[in-house]
């Protein structure tokens, strides 16, 4: 069982609808040396897919994100969810549906920071249905950029997300998948 696992069992919460609360350490509070550690193994496993820039969304995949960023040496770039005056007009945008919330919304990044000469590593927190995964990749393709593959710390396995990607061809390392919350019960993909 690995490090980002065992903080699962240990801090993890079971709520209805199959929604795992891990904000103790992942998406709220931030434990930082446990984010570190995943961003070095997404680093070891992408190492050789010449990445230029680290694409995620707001808020969740930012500090995974900044830290996979760091490893690489290369900026990060994360999708807003809404447009403000500080956002420039000459956008790529793409309609997503939040799982986590049930709505839709539109995630928007600014054309001048990123160009077909990129290659891409999308990173995120979680893996549901694959919807902001797909939405960045929508922007990625505006921009005619290269996709490396795509770091998740958690997927939901017994969601259609991660097959999804993996039958389109995206190369996929979520670091923990999770194949049941039943019964309250976090059983993990062996």
């Amino acid at each position: 069982m690995n490090v980002l696992e065992e903080r699962i069992l240990c801090d993890g919460v079971v709520r209805p609808n199959n929604i795992l609360k891990v904000d103790s350490f992942l998406n709220h509070q931030i434990d930082p040396m446990l984010i570190g550690q995943l961003a070095v193994e997404l680093k070891e496993y992408f190492k050789d897919e010449n990445i230029t820039k680290v694409l995620t969304i707001e808020a969740s995949g930012i500090a995974l994100g900044i830290l996979v960023a760091q490893q690489f040496n290369v900026p990060l770039l994360f999708a807003k969810k809404a447009k403000s005056a500080n956002v420039d007009a000459d956008l790529y945008t793409s309609k997503v549906k939040s799982y986590t919330y049930n709505k839709d919304y539109s995630m928007i990044v600014s054309k001048k920071y990123i160009h077909e000469e990129d290659t891409v590593l999308i990173v995120d927190d979680f893996l549901a249905e694959g919807n902001a995964a797909y939405g960045l990749i929508d922007i990625a393709k505006q921009a005619g950029a290269k996709i490396a593959g795509i770091g998740i710390a958690i997927e939901k396995g017994f969601q259609e997300g991660g097959k999804r990607l993996r039958e389109d061809g995206y190369d996929l390392k979520s670091l923990s998948i999770i194949e049941s919350l039943e019964d309250n019960k976090i059983l993990f993909r062996k």
